[in-house]
């Protein structure tokens, strides 16, 4: 087992991208404390809701307020820190960094200025929620519902034709204006809303797609959707081709009628019954 960090000269210098809790604050990892503990400054997108946590794990530090809004004018300064030598952590108000979050602005103008980026793993309602719904675990993250509808009309449009469990963040203001499109473009698929994960109140609800309902009271905390994957239904043929008959005769002498059968039912998902009578039809031609 590697020893936690215990001294900030053991750290690399760079900006470190260091997960908060996503709820519960006993999510986080030793490495994340070790780090934050470490650093010169911490990147916060709202430093009110930062204080909360680092208070209670009585880390004083100083902190630069950076969101949305303001990371970009913000970069020269963070940047100019930085090729000092500091140590720097960005973290966001829950989650991973730049997951739908403040950063990519940021880490792009590192990578420009040659400056080591450090991504430490932790908290994430995305890995959470596609571990939890028993879906395919090839995924695609879209993040959050766009403001308004006709912006996400074309998304939806693509997104419905992937063969990839989807995954949203939506505000509760905003679930029961998006659930009649989510029925329209994803039918006879299934879906897991997840609301207030790792907290006291989590919630897991199971649907399917087709018998997902309106909200009759707006719940309450985040919610992250997760649809499962595009059902692909196979195409049976009930017709040997002739390749199909070639591995057919070519088996004949190894295996049984029955062996065969099962093997090119897989391959072909011709039914076993006209492979069995082909097979037949083959040892009365002898």
């Amino acid at each position: 087992m590697v020893n936690p960090i215990s001294d900030k000269n053991r750290l690399k210098k760079g900006l470190y991208l260091v997960p908060t809790p996503i709820g519960n604050l006993g999510d986080i990892t030793i490495r994340s404390l070790e780090v934050l503990k470490s650093s010169d400054y911490i990147l916060c997108e709202d430093t009110r809701v930062s204080k909360i946590l680092l208070n209670e794990f009585q880390i004083k530090k100083k902190l630069i307020s950076n969101h949305k809004f303001n990371e970009k004018q913000n970069l020269s300064k963070i940047i100019n820190l930085l090729n000092q030598g500091l140590i720097i952590s960005l973290i966001s108000d829950a989650g991973t960094p730049t997951i739908a979050d403040p950063g990519t602005l940021l880490i792009n103008e590192c990578l420009k200025y040659k400056i080591e980026i450090i991504s430490l793993p932790g908290a994430s309602a995305v890995t959470t929620a596609i571990a939890a719904s028993g879906f395919s675990d090839k995924y695609f993250f879209y993040g959050f519902f766009p403001e308004k509808k006709k912006n996400f009309l074309n998304d939806l449009k693509f997104l419905s034709e992937i063969n990839y469990t989807i995954v949203f963040f939506v505000s509760p203001k905003k679930i029961n204006k998006f659930i009649p499109l989510i029925k329209e473009n994803f039918i006879d698929r299934k879906i897991l809303i997840c609301r207030e994960i790792s907290k006291y109140y989590e919630e897991y609800i199971r649907s399917s797609v087709n018998d997902l309902n309106i909200f009759k009271n707006e719940p309450k905390g985040e919610l992250t959707l997760v649809i499962s994957e595009k059902k692909i239904l196979k195409k049976t043929s009930h017709i040997l081709s002739e390749s199909d008959k070639n591995i057919i005769r070519k088996m004949m002498n190894k295996l049984s009628t029955k062996e065969i059968s099962e093997v090119v039912h897989e391959v072909s998902n011709v039914p076993k019954k006209e492979i069995y009578k082909y097979c037949l039809s083959i040892d009365n031609d002898k």
